[in-house]
């Protein structure tokens, strides 16, 4: 029997398991067997006897295990009389699939495929069915629709439709989905037999509608092939194409609007008739006003320019037409608008389309159209808007480098004109700005060079212009005509007038000075004698500007360069001296070249200082380059270690000292022998009242030297020393004359401020470990008992130690403290160490805290009194810092609020409000706001105690200064004012809290404030007493004063007046007087401008509460009466706001 045979007995239910092994043997690419083969070698009868079977066969076993039930059972037998297995189906179907598929492919003309019709049918209807899960079978199906309906066959459509619906919900699902969109895009044709307005295509729509979403569409070629397709599927498609882009657009990056901008201009230029012209006005000339009336803050409106500059960059003879009659009906119109945005935006568009015109028209029509529109962006730069005049300049500089070659001499000649005049309108510095951004513009075209040589000097004043933006702008601008040869730079600004502003200018403007003149002091080319002398030469001319210059040198030259600089500097300070020695490692060492510099540098030291300040500031810009490059590195210190000895013998100025101090610190000790052994003895010998400039070099040449130890054992021993012996009394006059000359604990703690102030010298400090730290911090712990003699004892005349001393000697025990907490400690020794210094301050300080003379000595104890608030202050200044970096745990944040209350709560603890301000801020800070009512809840939550703690704090605060400022007004009033910027902060921080407890801080302002004015109200006795507040100034004082913060801040004015509305609508207030003081405080808002919405809300409230205490003449007094009807006017007169 032949395979024909063989195959064509298998296609039926009896035979099914041959029929499977006749597929798996064809599936199998080792085998001989391909069904392909087998239907092309049958005779037309066979084909489609075959046909019928396999129908048949197909019909049986979906008779036997139809596809509903495929998705219940999976592919676990099922446990029925016929035990069908679900597994040995599919196989069939699968298998009917690809010779029904191949039988589409051998096809020919006459072949009767009625049963391969009924086939195709039964698949479809399967594929509709189908789980998802059945992945192999489902592509098999789809690939057979796609076949028959590529192939022309009966019923092609529903196959079609069936084939690219598939294609398209897969397109959106696949991880990779390149290969499917180049399916539906040559599945197109489908769309085209489909009824756009039936039901039945929905579902297709919303899809492709979704392909315009989708960003693979968008950037694949293909992709771009389909959406430009369906532009022209249905004219009443493109509303909705249209529609869902706009929605989108916000979201689009710039390279995908660029897409986009392609879709659509590509739509536009297949197009034809009514499609062509619903592009044109729904959609480009859609963009088109949304570019000129969307306002600039709108998150679209970047990417509608980005569309309607495309269609401008595309400009010919069709869409010139095209633009000239979609601008027509818009753009006219709003270039006069009184609205001046609209105005720059329209501007920004007819400068970039221009010229607008119609091309039909004759060429009379087209030059007057084209003057008009000339003369209209000459008007524009006389706009009284500065963002119009703005935005005209950057339009007319386009103009101008696009079409230069065709504008009349003279119409150029007016613009550039009206550009220099622009470029000193004082009224905006914005336009100026504009100005100088726009003309590289046009110097991008070479005609224009002539022209503007001859004009731009005109402007060179304003490289001195007082808007920084626009010095940057004119220097950026000289760079370019440097750039494009335009004119030599220095004709349109002297180099006076640049140095002058490399001197004083910011960074941002000294970089640019600095990239304009680099090639002219420091030219690649040129020997490095030639640099020196150049070097020299900008000394001369400015010395500031040159320490400047080469402080930026390094961003324009390599560090090779950088380092031949210093060299050659070197060799002229050399000749300077007359140095006899290593001349054989000078280049061009010899007596001729010696006699061509000196005279250069003359005996000028002014110039020899400046010489040796540019050699510091070459090397410290290459220094890391230098620790890279060893052999560099190492050539450099033995050049310089050379001279450096006689150089300090020879140049003895000042101003030269303290460079060539600098530079030996970036040398090893043992390449400056004789002034690396001399650093410390002249650290030891320094006056007591020494200037840090005198011993800032010396601290940090021996810390780079790595002899931070010897200092620090220094500091310590001079600490130590100067601390009174056991048994020697601080009060008494007896001290040991040659102690005190050889200690010195003030310039101790003048070194110590140095080192711990600077980061250099403090790493290199900190690098030293525990071990000598802690000993210095042990001394300065022992400082503490002189501060409490000076506090037990005050009628020394001169004590020694200094109370100055003693109390530095603390505040540096503190701060030391807490830089080994930071980076010498894993646990909390050193915050324990500052712990056991507020139990001291709570213990030993705070009792003197007081304003009653024991002994009726008020001079005496007032020197008392100012002590303890001087230590208690310094002791929470290094509290706040140590939260301030997060450097506490919950402990100290405890231990310090615990010390802020008891402070409170000493005699004259009122004195310390403004440093006990900035700790509850940073305590507050150090929590993040968690919407979680279940911390809200919970009373023993650690946030939630430390924070009642911090209210309770505040509450005291506001008491105190409240009784303070009452008792004694005028020393009350200057205590507000010393913390105001606390409290102001505090509120910043604490209005993010929307909570318990924390809302308890803006309910204890809010009472405060309206008792203080309702006790104010009750006074009044005569109706002309009843003024109604404008400002914060009419308000009691301590109202006055809180109200003047809150009025600062708008979160923190919102905050208040949300306490507000809570405070009326919990029933607090139960006085018509009360519900007055209220009322006042809100007129105050209201002549603020403060929160316009918060405070309508807040008076409505109030004007709901005020009618219950609605009085008339009869039944109460005039006061209460005229109080009632000014709320009445007030609350009337906020919400007409």
């Amino acid at each position: 029997m032949s395979k024909r045979e063989a195959f064509l007995k298998a296609a039926c239910k009896e035979n099914v398991e041959d029929f499977l092994r006749f597929i798996k043997l064809h599936n199998d690419k080792a085998e001989p067997f391909d069904v392909e083969e087998v239907l092309q070698e049958m005779p037309r009868a066979q084909r489609e006897a075959l046909w019928v079977r396999v129908s048949s066969l197909l019909h049986d076993v979906l008779m036997d295990f139809p596809p509903e039930r495929w998705q219940e059972s999976g592919d676990e037998p099922l446990q029925e009389e016929s035990s069908v297995d679900p597994k040995q189906v599919r196989a069939a179907v699968d298998g009917v699939t690809l010779v029904a598929t191949i039988s589409l492919s051998v096809l020919q003309n006459g072949d009767t495929y009625n049963a391969l019709l009924e086939i195709a049918n039964k698949l479809h209807d399967i594929l509709a069915s189908l789980p998802s899960s059945d992945t192999p079978l489902q592509p098999r199906i789809h690939s057979f629709c796609e076949a028959w309906w590529r192939k022309g066959l009966p019923e092609k459509e529903q196959f079609g439709r069936t084939a690219f619906l598939l294609s398209l919900q897969k397109s959106f699902t696949l991880k990779k989905p390149a290969g499917e969109i180049t399916r539906v895009w040559s599945l197109h044709d489908v769309l085209l037999s489909l009824d756009y307005k039936s039901e039945n295509s929905k579902q297709i729509i919303d899809l492709l509608l979704q392909c315009f979403q989708c960003q693979t569409y968008i950037r694949n070629d293909f992709g771009k092939r389909f959406l430009v397709f369906l532009f022209s599927w249905n004219i009443d498609f493109i509303l909705l194409i249209h529609g869902t882009i706009k929605n989108q657009l916000e979201f689009y990056s710039k390279i995908l609007t660029t897409h986009i901008t392609e879709i659509y201009f590509r739509a536009w230029k297949k197009a034809d008739g009514e499609f062509q012209e619903k592009i044109e006005n729904s959609c480009i000339q859609d963009f088109m006003q949304n570019a000129i009336f969307l306002p600039r803050s709108s998150a679209v409106h970047s990417k509608v320019r980005q569309i309607v500059s495309y269609f401008h960059s595309r400009k010919g003879s069709h869409m010139d037409k095209m633009l000239h009659d979609l601008y027509r009906p818009v753009l006219w119109k709003a270039l006069n608008v009184p609205n001046f945005e609209v105005r720059a935006n329209a501007t920004l568009v007819f400068t970039d389309a221009f010229p607008v015109h119609d091309p039909l028209q004759s060429t009379e029509k087209i030059d007057e159209s084209i003057q008009k529109q000339l003369d209209i962006a000459m008007a524009l730069l006389d706009d009284t808007h500065p963002a119009v005049r703005s935005n005209a300049t950057l339009g007319v500089c386009k103009i101008l480098a696009r079409s230069w070659e065709l504008l009349p001499p003279v119409i150029i000649t007016d613009f550039l004109k009206k550009l220099m005049e622009l470029a000193a309108d004082s009224s905006s510095p914005d336009v100026r700005c504009s100005v100088f951004k726009c003309l590289p513009i046009v110097l991008e075209n070479a005609l224009s060079h002539p022209l503007l040589e001859k004009l731009l000097p005109t402007l060179k004043y304003s490289l001195h212009d007082t808007s920084e933006k626009v010095r940057i702008a004119f220097l950026d601008m000289l760079i370019k005509v440097k750039a494009v040869r335009a004119a030599k730079f220095w004709d349109i600004c002297h180099m006076d007038h640049l140095l002058a502003r490399l001197a004083v200018d910011s960074p941002s403007v000294s970089k640019r000075v600095v990239d304009l003149l680099f090639k002219s002091f420091f030219p690649a080319n040129e020997s490095d004698k030639e640099w020196c002398t150049r070097c020299i030469t900008l000394i001369q001319m400015n010395p500031l500007a040159a320490r400047k210059f080469y402080q930026y040198a390094h961003k324009h030259t390599a560090p090779t360069n950088i380092i031949r600089l210093m060299l050659a500097i070197r060799r002229v300070l050399n000749g300077f001296i007359q140095v006899d020695c290593d001349l054989t490692d000078i280049d061009d060492g010899n007596k001729e070249n010696k006699q061509a510099e000196s005279p250069l540098l003359g005996k000028d030291m002014s110039v020899v200082s400046s010489l040796l300040e540019v050699v510091v500031i070459l090397w410290r810009s290459i220094h890391q380059a230098l620790q890279k490059n060893q052999e560099a590195q190492q050539y450099t210190y033995a050049k310089f270690g050379n001279v450096i000895a006689k150089y300090f013998r020879a140049f003895e100025d000042e101003r030269a000292t303290v460079p060539l101090m600098q530079l030996a610190s970036f040398m090893p000790p043992a390449a400056v022998p004789t002034f690396s052994c001399g650093v410390l003895s002249k650290l030891r010998r320094m006056d007591s009242t020494a200037a840090p400039g005198r011993f800032s070099q010396l601290l940090d040449c021996i810390c780079s030297w790595g002899q931070a130890a010897d200092v620090i054992e220094l500091i310590t021993d001079w600490l130590s020393e100067s601390l009174p012996k056991q048994g020697e009394k601080v009060s008494g006059r007896k001290v040991r004359i040659q102690e005190t000359s050889e200690a010195k604990p003030d310039l101790a703690l003048a070194y110590l401020e140095y080192l711990f102030s600077h980061t250099s010298t403090r790493e290199a400090v900190l690098a030293l470990g525990q071990s000598p730290l802690k000993q210095l911090h042990t001394v300065l712990s022992n400082w503490k008992s002189v501060l409490y003699a000076h506090l037990s004892s005050s009628k020394v005349e001169h004590p020694s130690p200094s109370v100055e001393v003693a109390l530095k000697a603390f505040m540096y025990h503190a701060r030391l403290g807490a830089h080994l907490q930071h980076n010498l400690s894993e646990g909390r020794d050193f915050l324990l160490s500052l712990e056991h210094m507020a139990a001291w301050v709570a213990d030993k300080v705070l009792p003197r805290l007081t304003k009653s003379p024991a002994d009726g000595d008020e001079v005496d104890e007032e020197k008392t009194l100012q002590l303890a608030v001087q230590i208690t202050e310094s002791f929470l200044t290094v509290c706040r810092d140590i939260l301030l970096v997060g450097l506490s745990d919950e402990e100290f944040k405890s231990q310090t609020l615990h010390l802020c209350s008891l402070v409170l709560i000493s005699e004259a603890g009122y004195l310390c409000i403004p440093a006990v301000l900035p700790i509850l801020k940073e305590v507050v800070s150090c929590y993040v706001p968690e919407d979680n009512p279940q911390d809200q809840m919970n009373l023993e939550d650690p946030t939630t105690v430390v924070l009642g703690v911090v209210d309770k704090i505040f509450q005291k605060i506001i008491e105190l200064l409240a009784r303070h400022l009452k008792k004694e007004p005028e020393e009350g009033k200057q205590l507000c004012q010393s913390a105001v910027t606390g409290l102001a902060d505090f509120l910043q921080v604490a209005q993010n809290w929307e909570r318990a407890p924390l809302t308890g801080v803006f309910s204890t302002l809010f009472a405060v404030i309206i008792v203080e004015k309702k006790h104010l109200l009750e006074k009044v006795t005569h109706p002309e007493e009843l003024l109604m507040p404008e400002t914060v100034e009419d308000m009691p004082p301590f109202s006055s004063i809180l109200l003047s913060v809150i009025l600062e801040s708008p979160s923190i004015s919102r905050a208040f007046l949300a306490e507000v509305c809570s405070s009326l609508d919990s029933d607090v207030i139960s006085s018509l007087t009360e519900l007055a003081a209220v009322i006042h405080v809100l007129a105050v808002f209201k002549n603020s401008g403060q929160s316009k919405a918060a405070l309508k809300s807040v008076t409505v409230s109030v004007q709901q509460q005020l009618h219950r205490y609605a009085v008339t003449s009869a039944d109460s007094s005039d006061v209460q009466r005229v109080l009632y009807e000014s709320s009445v006017s007030t609350l009337n007169n906020i919400l007409h706001l």
